[in-house]
């Protein structure tokens, strides 16, 4: 029996690389988003008879309802993403990011599974010589943190379960994204040749957008072994502070001129390492290193002409 998969907010960041993959193993995936940003991240699947997409609302508990029929696999990837879209909007924030998460908890069946994605910024800010583990205290900074950290605690209620507290993702996907740190400094480079950077010192952990679509396939395939747990989704070899990173940057740009800027704060003040070892103990390992998505991303940026809307 093919397993019957539901992704919400499926033409995101994340959603359309991984309905992508999922449709390519013979999956069947039921794609829901209202298309807020990106009208077309998933039209190359509308040939595929094993895709079906659906433009609704995540809120509506009627909706959810429905969609929930025949279901195996849930995989919640609607959400408001990020800490100044989330403080922007603070009522849809908690709207999307909770309240969707408590409508799908009531509509759901107990056998069937869900798999979360939180984000490691629930980590807040850690002393530099400690690794975050699935076992640290969360602490998060933002609104968006805080969403998702509750969601998460309202997934784990739900005894058939699996969350990834991901680390800050990098890539092309079909629904691109030049707000995310990664993709936002190489945007920067290639087209004024020029990186300001603030809070040089704060650390983040990192990750290609389709090492995520592979864990969560990893996750469906290996369900019942790693059910009922919570794994940090990150490259172990990519605990890296905001200069290191510019600096990995400039070796492949020789053209960059890195600037740092003392008087301003990031909105998000995340600032951590992370271990990865219980993934990776589980049998999961990234495959896409920080350097090839960089390449990858000056390659794009020097090619392509991308209309990109962001979240904010």
């Amino acid at each position: 029996m093919k397993l019957k998969i539901l992704v919400t907010g499926a033409a995101g960041y994340i959603g359309s690389m991984l309905c992508t993959k999922l449709v390519s193993l013979g999956f069947e995936v039921i794609a829901v988003d209202i298309l807020k940003y990106e009208k077309n991240s998933l039209s190359h699947l509308f040939y595929f008879k094993n895709f079906k997409f659906i433009k609704a609302d995540v809120c509506n508990a009627k909706v959810i309802k429905n969609l929930l029929k025949n279901i195996n696999v849930v995989i919640p990837l609607a959400a408001l993403v990020g800490a100044p879209l989330c403080e922007k909007f603070r009522k849809e924030a908690i709207k999307v990011n909770i309240n969707s998460i408590k409508t799908l908890l009531k509509c759901i069946n107990k056998k069937q599974k869900i798999i979360y994605p939180n984000t490691n910024s629930g980590y807040g800010s850690s002393k530099k010589n400690l690794l975050c583990n699935e076992e640290s205290p969360l602490r998060p900074l933002s609104l968006y943190g805080k969403t998702k950290v509750e969601a998460e605690k309202l997934i784990l209620n739900h005894k058939n379960s699996i969350c990834f507290r991901l680390a800050t993702v990098f890539g092309f996907s079909y629904r691109m994204r030049t707000d995310l740190l990664v993709n936002h400094f190489v945007e920067k480079a290639v087209k004024t040749k020029k990186i300001n950077v603030f809070q040089p010192n704060f650390r983040r952990n990192y990750i290609h957008v389709r090492d995520v679509a592979d864990a969560f396939i990893f996750a469906i395939l290996n369900f019942s072994k790693l059910k009922n747990n919570i794994y940090n989704l990150g490259l172990s070899k990519a605990n890296l502070t905001k200069l290191d990173l510019v600096k990995r940057i400039k070796k492949h740009y020789k053209d960059l001129k890195i600037k740092i800027i003392y008087n301003k704060k990031d909105p998000d003040k995340r600032d951590y390492f992370v271990s990865n070892k219980k993934i990776e103990n589980a049998g999961f390992k990234p495959a896409t290193s920080l350097d090839n998505g960089i390449r990858e991303m000056i390659e794009l940026f020097k090619n392509v002409n991308l209309k990109i809307k962001n979240n904010y």
